[in-house]
């Protein structure tokens, strides 16, 4: 605790003087440090989350390779919506709040990188079909947020979505990503895999 006395200095003038406990700005930079260190706490967490995230993205290995994981993984969240019954209205939602972030990272990888790639290489028809279909996606899951949960409606347009993801899942496996890999050299298909894990580190 501090201490503080009054003196008078050498014109007969009043002067506060403070122990050695009470040194200024003590207490403010106690509370300023333990921010800092709260903050630097929050942005290392942070990180982590983000890498956890993008880690099956980048452990899968090439950029293709590692779309088809998250493909994979995508289905399987509709496996666990579809697994739900009307009763389940607060799983329902967290599942799609995770269907919706999965996707949406999907679609920054895709539309920042990959079509812009197609492009590069003469499918400019093709990476505009895709990104179209991203509109739709996107569509989807604006109308399932504003769906009760509990109605056989919602689970239906579930089913609907997941029939045309699925198509356009596989147009990209089977013969649009197969072209693009098969075009680049391996050092292209190795840049672009670090800038699509770059892309979507930011937002996972």
């Amino acid at each position: 605790m501090a201490s503080s006395t009054a003196t008078r200095d050498n014109k007969g003038r009043f002067k506060a003087t403070t122990g050695e406990s009470g040194k200024s700005g003590g207490g403010f930079g106690v509370i300023a440090g333990a921010a800092a260190g709260g903050a630097a706490l929050g942005l290392l967490a942070l990180l982590g989350r983000k890498a956890a995230v993008q880690a099956p993205t980048a452990f899968a290995g090439n950029w293709d390779e590692a779309l088809v994981v998250e493909h994979q993984a995508t289905l399987k969240v509709f496996d666990a919506i579809e697994a739900t019954d009307e009763s389940a209205t607060i799983r329902r939602n967290l599942l799609l709040s995770h269907l919706k972030h999965a996707l949406m990272k999907h679609a920054v990888e895709e539309e920042n990188v990959i079509y812009p790639a197609l492009r590069e290489i003469g499918q400019q028809d093709a990476a505009d079909s895709l990104n179209k279909d991203h509109g739709y996606v996107k569509q989807y899951l604006y109308e399932l947020e504003n769906m009760p949960t509990a109605s056989p409606e919602w689970i239906a347009k579930v089913r609907k979505f997941r029939t045309d993801i699925e198509a356009h899942m596989q147009e990209e496996e089977l013969t649009l990503f197969p072209m693009l890999r098969s075009q680049l050299s391996d050092e292209k298909n190795k840049a672009l895999t670090m800038t699509m894990n770059k892309e979507g580190f930011k937002v996972a």
